[in-house]
């Protein structure tokens, strides 16, 4: 399979110079030229078929000109060796929880798939592969995590200063070994702008192989369709009409949704819900993309302004506003909504949401009025990695998961820059 640029459709390159790339030479991302679909007997058999059955399906199409199926099938099983559950919390409303990985947080099955490709991809090769990953919490511990001790591969975590939870910044600071955590003077918009601007860097990319985690990388993103596969397989077995609430910030999670449905998987529709970083909402009402300043909330990993994958979606769509509007209605939410919804669901479900999930919920309920299908919200990341925020609002103990409590007990180490680029790009020549 051939993946062209979503800035160039004449660009063409293979898997794996897509996956060591991260982003195009003319700084566009990765799509494939013409989407795969399913098998018929795929399609047919859905509820049947096991997570890694549904994964592999998925993945063989992108990666069959690369890897072997027997090779691909045994990184799909080693990759995904944790429950997906899809939890109901009322009458027509469940809960896909994505946090039951080593890292509790949706991100685990992207960084794991792709930690593996790229490690099968770089076998052989006489330089160290340098992996560039901005976070604004769960992407940056869950690539950390994934990559660790991986031989040939040291990953650099970008993260905004004081903008991610105490518990979320020690899951990538404490490691050490190949993983360096840097500490960015800004925003989550400023380590992405930092990492894209270190890919187009002729200097850079001339005297080191740098490559990003992030939901850029095809890698990162292919995987995350699978649980949507399966989500909706589970969900088909009560009502075919599935709607899916997607918490998005940066819009890599909805759009592996998206190319999930492309792929064959019947989903009636999908929910963009943000909080008040509403770019994409707001486009959907007018039409407009208009990139702004993201401000922070207490949904952090959402705190997104300029969300890098939405150009995928227009590609997908052929930049048809109508035919985008036509698949994912927008909501947003303020904080002080979060709240409300928090405390409101577990004292009257007993049912724990997280401030990310929490927008998702809000979102079904509100398009549940109108609309009779079954709703699922994406749960993110646990709870207990927003452990203050979550006790303050519920007024209760959160207990925290033992993945959680043996990276609290580690050492926080970091580099500390400001976000010139100058000297990010200084930083990264001392690499050579």
């Amino acid at each position: 399979m051939k993946f062209c640029s979503t800035n160039n459709t004449n660009i063409e390159v293979g898997l794996k110079e897509a996956v060591l790339k991260g982003l195009a030479d003319d700084n566009g991302l990765y799509m494939p030229v013409t989407m795969p679909r399913l098998s018929n007997d795929i399609l047919g058999n859905l509820p049947q078929l096991s997570f890694h059955d549904l994964a592999f399906a998925i993945a063989q199409p992108f990666v069959n000109d690369d890897m072997s199926d027997v090779i691909l099938r045994n990184l799909v099983e080693e990759a995904f060796n944790f429950e997906v559950p899809l939890v109901q919390v009322e009458d027509s409303i469940y809960s896909l929880e994505l946090f039951h990985g080593p890292t509790l947080a949706f991100k685990d099955f992207g960084a794991r798939f792709m930690a593996r490709i790229l490690g099968y991809f770089t076998k052989g090769l006489d330089k160290e592969i340098h992996v560039l990953v901005a976070t604004s919490g769960d992407t940056g511990s869950a690539v950390a995590n994934g990559f660790l001790d991986v031989p040939g591969i040291k990953v650099h975590v970008l993260y905004p200063s004081g903008l991610v939870s105490t518990i979320q910044e020690k899951q990538f600071t404490t490691l050490g070994k190949n993983i360096t955590a840097i500490e960015v003077a800004g925003t989550f918009d400023d380590c992405q702008r930092l990492v894209k601007q270190a890919f187009l860097d002729s200097d850079l990319r001339n005297n080191l192989i740098l490559t990003s985690a992030n939901s850029i990388n095809l890698g990162r993103l292919i995987p995350q369709s699978f649980y949507y596969a399966f989500a909706y397989a589970q969900a088909s077995k009560i009502n075919p009409d599935v709607v899916f609430s997607v918490p998005s910030g940066n819009f890599g999670n909805l759009t592996a949704g998206l190319i999930a449905k492309a792929m064959g998987i019947p989903i009636h529709h999908f929910l963009a819900a943000t909080n008040v970083n509403d770019i994409v909402p707001s486009y959907l009402d007018t039409a407009r993309f208009e990139p702004r300043d993201s401000v922070a909330t207490i949904s952090n990993a959402m705190d997104v302004g300029n969300p890098s994958n939405f150009v995928r979606i227009q590609h997908l769509y052929n930049n048809s506003h109508a035919a985008i509007s036509n698949d994912i209605t927008g909501y947003r939410y303020t904080d002080a909504a979060v709240k409300q919804v928090m405390k409101d669901v577990y004292a009257s479900k007993g049912y724990l949401l997280d401030p990310h999930g929490a927008i998702g919920y809000l979102a079904l309920k509100e398009y549940q009025k109108k609309n009779s299908s079954l709703g699922i919200f994406l749960e993110t990341a646990h709870p207990a990695k927003f452990l203050d925020t979550v006790e303050e609002i519920i007024g209760a103990k959160v207990e925290i998961p033992q993945k959680l409590q043996k990276f609290i007990a580690g050492e926080t180490k970091s580099i500390p820059l400001s976000n010139s680029f100058n000297d990010f790009k200084k930083y990264l020549e001392r690499l050579v």
